[in-house]
């Protein structure tokens, strides 16, 4: 496998994204291939990570996925690439439980025996980085933290004495800094930063990172710490199974208002039998009329939603096709797109496509926001009984059904058990965010109603 480093945060704000958009930049800069993978249920940074490396950037969750699935992810997506970036998520340790590493950084980096690079918010400390930095060292002594990069200090000499602290007291070498004050700033908004998708044109942004990297970061140094990635193997995992032939063809809605899939879901399907054709609704295309299975995923529809409300091209055929029984899934902004209207935080109403009777409000604090248990309710066709799936929820909308809507799934969190989302003959819609590889047998299920459907066309 090729080298690999895993940048790590002391917690969530330190600006993991920016070192790591950083490194992959000036690393392209030096010629090499650089594949990006992000620790957690992350969309966002992900599509950061393809924009700058300019390969499709993967999840590693050790909750959501088996723990072979997630070295197979790694290995897979490593392939042809000289050095791997795996950025973390939250706080190196934090993940599904406070007493455990489940689902954290520091259990990815174990699980794939590559060394981390720390990321520490040294603004307003010098030697007290270094008992930060030893902290994490202690708490799990199977990780390895091979070194630090210091962001946020005010000036050369400032990171001198971080530098001089932490090599002292912890025995690894801090191998670079990022100046507080260096007017980079990474446009965000109530999901967290606005997916590359609309900010057009990042290259030069892209470039100016990749340049105050390489002024203040040892870039020879941090490939050499990749070097100590040990190999791994992967054992018997969805991904090692036989591709099959194409059976189906499944629409898949991609622009700026639906961009939230996991790469693994698109090629799990596309490994199982079906073929993808994408079309966007923000540009009214139409559902291609010779598919026979449709995915509308996450996004921000709230966003767009004026746009949305008047592409009537686009939203007829989606309701054709969802009424005439394709076998539809619909995650979180999808859900939402289908439903009779959205309201927006200033109280601004639009009309959706009207499949699911409801209207979906959209709030200032959050609504939602954890990993996710599933199982299917009812004859939905996706999970059937006795099969679970993992994913996770994030969303600031609150959704109001007209009547007694029947529910799609019954989901698992911190917070106990409950049923969410719309299930009517092959539609399939929530607010959950669905992980393929948590539970394959669901992509089966698709491609099988699909071709069910299509035979009795």
């Amino acid at each position: 496998m090729s080298r690999r480093i895993v940048i790590a945060g002391t917690g969530s704000g330190v600006g993991k994204t920016t070192v790591t958009l950083g490194l992959m930049a000036a690393l392209q800069q030096k010629g090499l291939r650089v594949q990006g993978f992000k620790c957690g249920p992350d969309y966002i940074d992900t599509s950061y990570h393809t924009a700058v490396t300019g390969r499709p950037s993967r999840n590693l969750d050790s909750w959501m996925l088996p723990l072979e699935a997630v070295k197979a992810v790694l290995k897979k997506g490593s392939e042809e690439a000289d050095i791997s970036i795996i950025e973390g998520v939250m706080g190196f340790y934090d993940g599904k439980d406070p007493r455990s590493d489940t689902g954290s950084t520091a259990e990815i980096s174990t699980l794939t025996k590559s060394p981390v690079v720390l990321v520490v918010d040294c603004s307003g400390m010098a030697r007290s980085a270094a008992a930060m930095v030893k902290g994490y060292q202690l708490l799990n002594k199977n990780v390895l933290i091979a070194g630090v990069i210091a962001n946020k200090v005010g000036s050369e000499g400032h990171f001198q004495l971080i530098k001089a602290a932490v090599e002292q007291e912890c025995g690894i070498p801090v191998v670079g800094y990022m100046l507080r004050e260096v007017g980079i700033v990474m446009p965000e908004r109530h999901l967290g930063l606005v997916p590359s998708i609309e900010r057009g044109d990042l290259n030069g942004f892209f470039e100016e990172l990749g340049e105050l990297c390489t002024k203040t970061v040892d870039l020879e140094k941090i490939v050499e710490l990749a070097e100590g990635a040990q190999d791994f193997d992967v054992k018997n995992s969805i991904f090692t199974l036989p591709k099959k032939r194409k059976l189906v063809k499944i629409a898949v809605a991609r622009d700026a208002a639906f961009n939230f899939y996991y790469q693994e879901n698109l090629e799990l399907l596309e490994h199982m039998g079906a073929e993808l054709v994408y079309f966007s609704p923000l540009k009214n295309e139409r559902v291609p009329e010779d598919v026979d299975g449709l995915y509308i995923g996450g996004g921000f529809p709230e966003e767009f939603s004026e746009q949305l409300s008047v592409q009537q091209n686009s939203a007829d055929s989606i309701g054709e096709a969802i009424l005439r029984g394709l076998p539809t899934l619909a995650e979180c902004g999808g859900f939402m797109y289908l439903a009779n209207e959205l309201v927006k935080v200033d109280g601004k109403s639009h009309e959706m496509i009207g499949i699911i009777p409801g209207t979906v409000v959209m709030q200032q604090h959050l609504a939602a926001l954890g990993y996710r248990e599933i199982q299917g309710i009812g004859d939905n066709f996706l999970l059937q009984k006795g099969e679970i799936a993992r994913g996770h929820e994030f969303h600031y909308s609150t959704f109001h059904p007209v009547g007694a809507n029947p529910k799609a799934y019954e989901v698992k969190g911190t917070r106990g058990a409950a049923q969410e989302g719309y299930l009517l003959d092959n539609l399939v819609a929530g607010y959950t965010h669905l992980h393929f590889a948590s539970q394959p047998k669901l992509v089966d299920n698709w491609i099988q109603r699909c071709l069910e459907v299509k035979q009795h066309v």
